[in-house]
């Protein structure tokens, strides 16, 4: 028979670990009564463990349980967009208002003029259309349910063939295949083309009576180079506007600024350029370049626009009133600085801040770290956009290089990691860097105080 007087007891165990930690009472007894059990089972099943052990198991359990809550962390890895780490963060005034509207109530949809109901989203979707020089624009809650919502739109029983280029069937984020979004549509692919390379034939041919729309995939997770062509854009919005045919393009990362301008990287495709290129209609996500939240915007032909938001599934990915607040500030931002300057958006501010800049940040932070045993050096380094935008682009950094000493790499990461707030920098070679590209000014000191904390 197992000994189950090794296992403690569920009460006193819950009260001494609350004391250890900041989560309710409540989470905590559920928490062990969940591991208790497993216990049990493992016991019954022949394994053997003392009370220390079994205690010792859960309360490690309890504190990697009580790090995976949503909390603040300074991103030291240079990645730009990090979608671990919550890809682009809020400017302040997105952030300020929407403080403001989560603690009360707001306008969602009531027509403050004339005291009766109103229209959700009215406001962001013009203001979205303007920034974008289209026609109108709508958005939902990201940028796959953007593209689900406007396939299951624009086919039909009869017509549900949809041409995509076998060039551009990527894959995005968690592992989802394009083809596998859009069968979830209810759409039928037409593959056309090689990997490769892909001709207007290649697409003119494809075309049949079940055509329902072309599809375009811009690949901004990767990039071909080698023996490649494509036809470009007005080619295949000409054959399919000849035709009858809506053309539609994924754009993914969205950015509305030419990069260019922004960094020493290229120049990634904006959905102005695709509308003006002869896109009827075109998405893509508002939590990368856009540096808004999380959200799938789709934009351009009118009609087509307004069918979307008369499609029942629209009011099952429907924004609410948080990412709709957020949007809207971010909309407000590009719009006040449109044509003369950068908005002050965190996205883009990482993208422009110069490296000299970088260093002086670099010299300050190194000088109050004066006489640790750990050697702390600044070296350039590299960072890039993340997020599956731009694979190609690495901008110029600068980062804080610690070598150990009497200590791991991965120890001293760890640390960082549980630090409050946390630091997440990255181990290159034997060294541990801490680039700076991606954190915050106001977050310096931050950076100091836990490294003298940790390093003496």
């Amino acid at each position: 028979m197992p000994d189950f007087s090794q296992l403690p007891s569920v009460e006193t165990l819950a009260k001494r670990l609350t004391g250890e930690s900041n989560l309710p009472r409540p989470l905590v007894t559920g928490f062990v009564k969940r591991r208790l059990s497993k216990w049990r089972t493992r016991l019954a099943e022949g394994e053997a463990a003392d009370r220390a052990s079994i205690e010792q198991e859960i309360q490690s359990g309890l504190q990697d349980f009580s790090s995976s809550r949503l909390q603040p962390v300074i991103n030291a890895t240079g990645v730009i967009i990090h979608t671990n780490l919550g890809r682009s963060p809020l400017g302040q005034r997105a952030s300020e208002t929407l403080s403001e509207v989560a603690t009360g109530y707001s306008n969602l949809e009531f027509n403050l003029r004339d005291g009766k109901r109103g229209k959700r989203a009215g406001y962001l979707e013009t203001a979205l259309a303007v920034l974008l020089e289209t026609e109108a624009a709508t958005a939902v809650n990201n940028c796959a349910a953007a593209l689900v919502l406007t396939l299951r739109t624009l086919i039909s029983s009869e017509k549900n063939e949809v041409i995509v280029s076998r060039g551009e069937l990527v894959e995005i984020g968690g592992g989802f295949r394009i083809p596998e979004v859009l069968e979830t549509s209810g759409a039928k692919l037409v593959e056309v083309g090689a990997t490769n390379k892909t001709h207007l034939k290649d697409y003119a041919d494809a075309l049949s009576d079940r055509t329902a729309l072309i599809l375009k995939v811009h690949r901004s997770n990767f990039y071909l180079e080698g023996f490649t062509d494509e036809p470009d854009v007005t080619e295949i919005s000409s054959l399919a506007h000849d035709h009858g045919i809506p053309l539609v393009e994924d754009l993914g990362s969205g950015a509305v600024m030419n990069t260019d301008q922004l960094a020493p990287i290229d120049h990634e495709p904006t959905p102005q350029d695709a509308l003006r290129n002869g896109i009827d209609l075109v998405i893509f996500s508002g939590d990368k370049l856009l540096g808004g939240p999380q959200a799938g915007i789709i934009a351009g032909n009118a009609g087509m626009v307004e069918r979307i938001k008369s499609e029942p599934f629209f009011r099952a990915v429907r924004c609410d009133k948080l990412i709709l607040t957020v949007l809207q500030e971010c909309i407000d931002d590009y719009l006040a600085c449109k044509g003369e300057k950068k908005p002050s958006i965190p996205v883009l501010d990482f993208l422009s801040t110069p490296v000299e800049e970088l260093r002086t940040r670099a010299e300050e932070i190194s000088s109050q770290l004066k006489g640790l045993s750990f050697p702390v050096s600044i070296v350039e380094t590299l960072s890039r956009t993340g997020g599956g935008t731009m694979p190609r682009a690495e901008i110029p950094s600068i980062a804080l290089e610690i070598t150990p000493v009497g200590s791991s790499l991965e120890k001293l990461a760890r640390i960082l990691r549980g630090g409050d707030p946390a630091i997440v920098g990255y181990v290159s070679g034997d060294k541990f860097l801490l680039n700076l590209r991606t954190v915050f000014p106001s977050q310096d000191q931050s950076i100091v105080n836990a490294l003298l904390e940790t390093l003496q």
